[in-house]
């Protein structure tokens, strides 16, 4: 189970009754017989309900993301990551932290976002650019490029006491680059 904001989701290895390391032949096997299971029409009208419908659209989205390579490595980091992160504090935006040059010359683009204890979460456009996310100067503002369109989060630990943060990514966003770094 995924666990999430005081729920409990069903990863999708659950929706299709597969193992985490299942392979492509197993998952699409599994897909085939859930679908057929859960189509609405192969249900009897009499006894079809609203959670059907969505059950069906869970194992479709499943499907959806387990059979793509490049989704399911994200699906699998997303999971770890909520596995071993445990809970977060604070969700924010990448928008909500403030951006800091690494140098004049440096390419290295550092995020900062305060900590209840007065230290920092902070990430840089290296450790983003392994996710996927590139980061570039634009004028006053850093934009935030993902080559596909879907959101991707990351957690960070603040610097000094053991809270932990949850930043969502996502394509297209821009950061405000304070005065005082231009």
């Amino acid at each position: 189970m995924l666990l999430g904001e005081n729920c409990v989701h069903e990863t999708y290895y659950e929706l299709l009754s597969v193992k985490e390391d299942a392979s492509y032949e197993e998952i699409r096997n599994s897909y085939r017989s859930a679908i057929l299971h859960s189509h609405p029409d192969k249900l009897l009208n009499s006894s079809r309900c609203s959670s059907d419908d969505e059950k069906f659209l869970k194992i479709q989205k499943a499907w959806e993301v387990l059979s793509d390579a490049e989704l399911r490595v994200v699906y699998d980091n997303d999971l770890r990551s909520s596995r071993h992160d445990g809970i977060v504090a604070d969700e924010i935006s990448i928008e909500d932290m403030s951006v800091e040059m690494a140098g004049e010359d440096s390419e290295v683009i550092e995020l900062f976002y305060q900590c209840r204890c007065g230290d920092y979460f902070f990430v840089d456009s290296t450790e983003l650019g392994t996710m996927g996310f590139g980061l570039l100067r634009d004028g006053g503002c850093v934009q935030v490029r993902k080559l596909d369109a879907f959101v991707a989060s990351v957690v960070l630990p603040c610097g000094s006491c053991s809270l932990k943060t949850r930043v969502w990514v996502d394509s297209d966003m821009k950061i405000p680059i304070q005065d005082d770094q231009l």
